[in-house]
């Protein structure tokens, strides 16, 4: 079977539910491109099926990851509604990672890849045969990286969002879900422009301090 055409057949299959996922999944993004803090209720909506649906294709690191995203949301949301002192501004600002962040970060992503890799061999080896350990790895890992990020808003968290799309794209077609393969195209598209809106952002702060 060609690409094309498992592609098509997979758009064809697609639930009710698969596109709920992926409708809240774009409006989420939308809003954390805005900087609205309504990126986390709607959000919800998107992690809480999509734990369902990955665990139905054998992507478990990606069901971990969306139970990650899950409770990041609660805090996120919390940690976007908090004001300053004045209390008429919110306290959290758009900033560059310092040197310290970008060692966390890196160091994060690096610890748990070989943590979801090791534990996704491990499965496919004895239970799940049809499991990708190297890309369900590395989409998870830079997953739970960009989600640790954006609750802190931190420019950085949308170059690991690029990097999950760009994995993610192939894998869930690969598995059936042309929808959410197409879903992740679109995430992948406003990922960039996010990188840029709060490339500009942080920017201006940075000038007017």
């Amino acid at each position: 079977m060609s690409f094309i055409q498992q592609f098509w057949e997979g758009l064809q299959s697609a639930t009710t539910l698969e596109y709920v996922a992926v409708f809240s999944g774009i409006l989420s993004v939308w809003f954390s491109n805005k900087e609205n803090v309504w990126v986390y209720p709607v959000g919800l909506i998107n992690t809480t099926i999509y734990i369902y649906l990955s665990a139905q294709a054998s992507l478990f690191g990606e069901s971990v990851v969306n139970g990650y995203y899950t409770i990041m949301s609660l805090y996120g949301w919390w940690c976007w509604l908090q004001k300053d002192n004045t209390k008429t501004s919110y306290q959290l600002k758009i900033t560059f990672s310092d040197k310290r962040w970008m060692l966390y970060q890196n160091g994060f992503f690096l610890i748990l890849f070989l943590l979801i890799f090791s534990c996704l061999f491990l499965l496919k080896d004895k239970f799940y045969a049809d499991t990708i350990p190297w890309a369900d790895g590395l989409a998870s890992a830079s997953a739970f990286t960009g989600m640790w990020l954006m609750t802190r808003k931190k420019v950085e968290s949308w170059y690991w969002w690029i990097m999950t799309n760009i994995i993610s794209i192939p894998l869930y077609i690969y598995k059936g879900y042309a929808l959410t393969g197409l879903y992740y195209l679109i995430l992948l598209i406003l990922a960039v422009a996010g990188l840029y809106a709060w490339k500009n952002k942080a920017m201006k702060l940075s000038a007017n301090l």
